[in-house]
């Protein structure tokens, strides 16, 4: 039998702790796609969880209530919430505490951010210049460049063999292009880590 004042008490804590105040007799229709999560976050915070298992939670979501989502992920963390949360986006995984890469039920590396890049030991070369397509399409061609990857203004060229990548590179490092060895982030981990399990388990 429900406890209906405590469940109402749940209720008016969690619109309050979501930002929902007002809203409450606000159709769930007529909200945005991020207010439309926020309610979501709230229904579940009710029955005072242990552990939420958010599967994509910002999927579809402008980048300002995607911030907003995540700023309430983390605030309901530092009082005690554990959150299981799936996304494709990699700057929200490196908001979490933990981090695991799955791919075809493989576990491909799992541990805190930097575990999880050095673990990867990937060398990454940042190229700024003219004409960076010609470029990638050029050293994708060179044995020993695992990625040529448009970032921006700039392209990531990485590899896991450190010595083989700069015997590719050799003939490109000069004028008109500009290359900087950089950290490796976490996109260019999971690219790598997809790629290569890709070639595992191809039919």
């Amino acid at each position: 039998m429900y406890d209906v004042p405590n469940r109402r008490e749940a209720v008016d804590a969690s619109i309050e702790q979501l930002g929902l105040t007002g809203r409450e007799r606000q159709l769930a229709g007529q909200l945005s796609g991020g207010w439309k999560q926020r309610l979501a976050l709230a229904a579940c915070l009710i029955h005072q969880p242990k552990l939420l298992l958010l599967d994509e939670p910002t999927a579809g979501v402008d980048p300002k209530a995607r911030r907003d989502f995540w700023e309430q992920i983390h605030q309901l963390a530092a009082r005690g919430l554990t959150f299981l949360i799936t996304t494709h986006y990699m700057d929200e995984a490196e908001r979490c505490h933990r981090l695991a890469y799955l791919s075809y039920g493989e576990l491909l590396t799992h541990g805190t951010l930097k575990e999880v890049v050095d673990h990867a030991k990937l060398t990454t070369w940042s190229v700024s210049g003219p004409d960076l397509i010609g470029l990638a399409n050029q050293l994708r061609q060179r044995p020993g460049v695992e990625q040529a990857v448009a970032f921006g203004t700039t392209l990531h060229v990485s590899s896991g063999d450190a010595v083989t990548l700069e015997a590719a590179i050799a003939r490109f490092r000069g004028s008109p292009h500009e290359w900087k060895q950089i950290p490796s982030g976490l996109e260019d981990v999971f690219i790598h880590l997809m790629d290569r399990s890709k070639d595992n388990f191809a039919p």
